[in-house]
C-alpha cells in the first residue's frame, strides 16, 4: 500500500478532511513559503487532528533551521515527525529527536547510483527505523512545493533499493501512473491539490483514489 502525505496544510478543516479522505501524513510547514505557519498557527490543526482515532501522521517541515530550534517547535506542537528539507547533513540529522523525513534532491540528468549512496550512508548515520527519504527536484531557492516533476525511472531504481516517499510534480492525473512505474513506499502532494493557491477537496479526494486504484491494479 502506497503511503499518501499531503503537505502545505494550513487551516482545521482542511487538515480534517485530508485526514478523513485517508492521508497517512499530514504536512505542516514552519520553513519560510507561503504556506507557512508559526507554532502558535499549527496547534489548532494539530489538536483537531489528535481527536482522531486513528489519526495520520503529523510532520513539521523545516529547512536548515538549527536544530535546537527543530526539537523545541517539534515538542511545542506535539509533531510526530520532522521533514528536512533543506541542505541539512546526515550528521545534523543525528540531533534531532524525532523520526525524521530527509529530502534528496535529484538534479535533471542525475543518475541512481550516488542517489542510492547516499541514502545508504543516511541509513548507517540514523538510527534504524528513525528515517525515510523524499524523492523530489531541486528548483533554484526552492526547497519544495514547486510542482517539478524529476525521472520516475530513477525513483523506480531507488525504490527498489530503499523505502523511499516521491514527490514533484504529482497531481490526481498523473499519481496513478507514477505509483505504477516506480512503485514507491510513499508520495507526497501540495500545490497539485491545490486551486488558486488554496487545498482543494476535491483535489484531495481524487488524489487518494488515483493512489488507491493504481495500488489495486498493481497487486
Amino acid at each position: 500500500m502506497t503511503r499518501i502525505k499531503i503537505c502545505g496544510l494550513t487551516g482545521v478543516e482542511m487538515a480534517l478532511a485530508a485526514a478523513r479522505t485517508g492521508a497517512d501524513f499530514l504536512g505542516l510547514v514552519f520553513a519560510p513559503s507561503r504556506r507557512q505557519l508559526s507554532p502558535e498557527e499549527a496547534l489548532p490543526i494539530v489538536a483537531a487532528i489528535h481527536e482522531l482515532k486513528p489519526r495520520p501522521t503529523l510532520v513539521g517541515v523545516f529547512v536548515n533551521a538549527p536544530a535546537q530550534d527543530v526539537n523545541a517547535i517539534a515538542d511545542y506542537c506535539w509533531l510526530d515527525r520532522v521533514q528536512l528539507s533543506g541542505d541539512e547533513t546526515w550528521r545534523y540529522c543525528r540531533k534531532i529527536k524525532r523520526p525524521i523525513i530527509k529530502v534528496v534532491h535529484v538534479p535533471a540528468g542525475r543518475k541512481a547510483e550516488p542517489v542510492i549512496n547516499k541514502i545508504d550512508m543516511g541509513y548507517r548515520l540514523c538510527p534504524e527505523g528513525e528515517l525515510i527519504c523524499l524523492l523530489d527536484a531541486p528548483v533554484k531557492n526552492a526547497y519544495g512545493g514547486t510542482g517539478q516533476v524529476f525521472d520516475w525511472q530513477l525513483a523506480r531504481e531507488v525504490s527498489a533499493r530503499f523505502p523511499v516517499i516521491v514527490a514533484g510534480g504529482l497531481t490526481p492525473d498523473n499519481v496513478g501512473q507514477l505509483v505504477r512505474v516506480a512503485r514507491p513506499w510513499g508520495v507526497d502532494v501540495s500545490s497539485g491539490v491545490e486551486t488558486n493557491g488554496q487545498k482543494d477537496t476535491a483535489k484531495i479526494s481524487a488524489f487518494v483514489e488515483m493512489v488507491k486504484r493504481a495500488d489495486k491494479e498493481a497487486g
